[in-house]
């Protein structure tokens, strides 16, 4: 009885000792992460452009095959090559046998020829408890052998062109000079030829001897230096008297205007790493060019030409085995534009010299005729490529050339007393007839004010009327009707003309605002708002849509730009009553006919124009004095043979101006006209 027991007991001990080394034994040989999570790994790493990761997850029969600089070298070749991004895999079986693990996944990519998507198997073996891969070519595609090759074909494409309303080459597709170095015909003065070349070029003296001893570079081989523009022949002519220099002409785009448009038409440069990202799937490639500014960044989708691309698959005697994506080429759109060049360029003569804007726009259809900020800069410098030395001198000018003016906000001082007269009569808070007792040039409502006082700058002996407050700028006339208006309803009626609303328009126009806050905050606030001041900022294209109000019985034109044969739309309709903005034009003609008026010096022998000057201050307290102020000129005509025109125009800090910022700004508008 005990030796059967004793038995039954050693039995249990082996079956123990077996069972704990089988399972010793399983452990060992358990992966720390299943073969499917290995394979998604694997493909982030793709993704992530990690590819000397990518060779640690490789079998060790693997890595006999292939080393780790030939695996880097042809993975990296092939995906980026055919720009791969956002590539996915979806797993859909899985056989384990043994210490293999055979998974078969769906795979899809985006690439510079659209999509491709395919089916694929793979095996995974566990070493050191480790899944590993059995990688070959086939994993990158199915079709592919490790002695083929993947090709990109590429068939080019055309960037649509823009054109201004008479036709004329806004952003075309034209030609720049290559300025190259062939070593082999450089003179026995090598290094002094390489100092010439950088004297006239701007580019340093390293960046030519780095391109020079490029492992590609023969005698007789063309060394791209700097691309220059074609009208740059002086610069052409001296680079030619040097041994060695060669100058070949290559697609660019170019821009006839140069500085005149810059910052309406922008410019347009190779895509960089993030847009590309960005832009998955829509066909550009590591080389492709996107617009970066202006109409150019605005119209992309439409300008963009998308080239023919094929994506293949190649075996060593250059046959093609199989077309992995395809697609046709398709030239961008041409777009036609309201801007009148010859406006433009004129615009451009008068204010090159000056920090400020200038928008005209057509009054009864809200075509923009010309949108001019200066200073500038010229678009066409982008293309051929700046140097480190000439961005920062452009980027750090403090004159802010790159700054584009037209599409912000800024304080329109008197040029908004038309406005708060118009909202007054509309609203019927005033009437023609309504008159306010005050005299002098300082004037507060009592004594709660403390130490303020509204000031104005002349006195006048007429009736305190809106006429006669129009016709010599009363600050004093206005800060008293926003108070008789009331903030609730100058607010609600500035809401109703655009306030604080995103205007629509393919440029990004900065939101006009009535205050910083969602009401004005104080009754000095409201007082200061009504001549144009206080925390009032108005865009220049949304004070011409307003102004238009007063040309169009009331009612705001919508500002556009893509030309469309003279179309009307209204941004709002009934703005204004027709009576207010009869009785404001006509009052805007006054202030330019009587002599009396702050811009008489605007008279036209045979033109009607009716306009505002307007002095906006920035101080930030009574007792700042280092603020600038802003000189304004808003206008229009009525009855041009020519058609109307309604000028928007500023000057920054024309607090030291002789003429004062209004006049000098006038007498500009005054040589278009004229």
């Amino acid at each position: 009885m005990k030796n059967k027991k004793g038995i039954i007991i050693t039995i249990a001990i082996i079956v123990i000792i077996f069972l704990a080394i089988i399972g010793v034994i399983i452990y060992l040989n358990t992966p720390k992460e299943d073969a499917q999570q290995v394979l998604i790994n694997y493909v982030s790493l793709i993704n992530e452009k990690k590819y000397e990761e990518l060779y640690s997850n490789l079998s060790l029969d693997s890595k006999n095959n292939i080393s780790e600089e030939d695996f880097i070298t042809r993975n990296k070749n092939i995906y980026e090559g055919i720009d791969a991004v956002n590539i996915e895999i979806q797993i859909q079986n899985e056989i384990k046998q043994g210490k293999t693990s055979e998974i078969t996944y769906n795979e899809n990519m985006s690439t510079s020829a659209g999509n491709i998507s395919f089916v694929n198997t793979v095996n995974l073996v566990i070493e050191n408890k480790e899944y590993k891969i059995d990688w070959s070519s086939s994993m990158i595609f199915p079709e592919l052998r490790d002695t083929d090759k993947v090709r990109v074909s590429t068939i080019q494409s055309s960037r649509g062109e823009i054109f201004d309303r008479n036709g004329n080459k806004l952003a075309e597709n034209g030609n720049i000079s290559s300025v190259g170095i062939v070593p082999g015909k450089l003179s026995e003065n090598r290094n002094q030829d390489i100092q010439k070349i950088s004297e006239l070029t701007g580019v340093s003296v390293d960046y030519i001897n780095n391109q020079l001893s490029q492992s590609w570079v023969a005698d007789d081989t063309f060394v791209p230096i700097k691309k220059v523009s074609a009208s740059e022949i002086e610069l052409k002519e001296q680079l030619l008297q040097i041994s060695g220099i060669q100058i070949n002409n290559t697609n660019a785009r170019v821009y006839p205007l140069g500085n005149e448009a810059a910052h309406l038409i922008g410019y347009v440069q190779t895509i960089n790493a993030e847009e590309l990202e960005e832009n998955a799937g829509k066909g550009y490639s590591s080389t492709s060019l996107i617009g970066k500014s202006g109409l150019e960044a605005a119209y992309e989708d439409r300008l963009r030409g998308i080239d023919g691309t094929e994506i293949y698959i190649q075996d060593e005697e250059g046959n093609k085995l199989k077309t992995l994506a395809k697609q046709d080429k398709k030239d961008g759109e041409d777009i036609t534009i309201t801007i009148d060049s010859n406006l433009q360029k004129a615009i451009y003569e008068q204010m090159k010299n000056d920090k400020g804007l200038w928008v005209v726009m057509e009054p009864n259809t809200g075509e923009i005729l010309a949108a001019v900020s200066t200073p500038t800069y010229d678009s066409n410098d982008f293309v051929v490529g700046l140097s480190t030395d000439e961005w920062n001198t452009l980027n750090n000018d403090v004159n802010k050339p790159l700054y584009n003016r037209f599409l912000q906000r800024y304080c329109p001082g008197s040029t908004f007393k038309p406005i708060t007269a118009a909202i007054g009569l509309t609203t019927g808070k005033i009437t023609t007839d309504t008159t306010f007792n005050y005299t002098g040039k300082s004037w507060q409502k009592d004594s709660s004010w403390g130490n303020y006082n509204v000031t104005t700058l002349t006195a006048y002996s007429g009736a305190k009327n809106v006429a006669n407050a129009l016709l010599y700028s009363d600050n004093i006339f206005f800060a008293q009707t926003a108070l008789q208006i009331g903030k609730e309803t100058l607010a609600e009626n500035l809401k109703n003309i655009g306030f604080g609303e995103s205007l629509e328009f393919p440029l990004t126009l900065a939101k006009s605002q009535y205050s910083s806050s969602d009401d004005i905050s104080t009754e000095i606030k409201l007082a200061d708002t009504g001549y144009g001041q206080g925390d009032l900022l108005i865009n220049p294209i949304h004070m011409a849509s307003i102004y238009s109000a007063f040309a169009n019985s009331g009612n705001m034109v919508k500002p556009y730009i893509e030309y469309n044969e003279g179309k009307t739309e209204y941004y709002k309709e009934n703005a204004f009553t027709q009576e207010a903005a009869e009785t404001v034009k006509n009052d805007l003609i006054q202030i330019v006919e009587n002599p009396a008026g702050t811009a008489h010096d605007m008279q036209i022998q045979g033109l009607t124009i009716a306009g505002k000057t307007g002095t906006a201050e920035l101080k930030t307290s009574s007792e700042d004095t280092e603020s600038g102020t802003l000189g304004w000129f808003n206008c229009f005509t009525v009855g041009r043979d020519q058609g109307d025109l309604l000028m928007v125009g500023m000057v920054e800090n024309t607090q030291n101006n002789s003429d004062g910022g209004s006049h000098y700004i006038i007498s500009k508008m005054k040589t278009i006209l004229q």
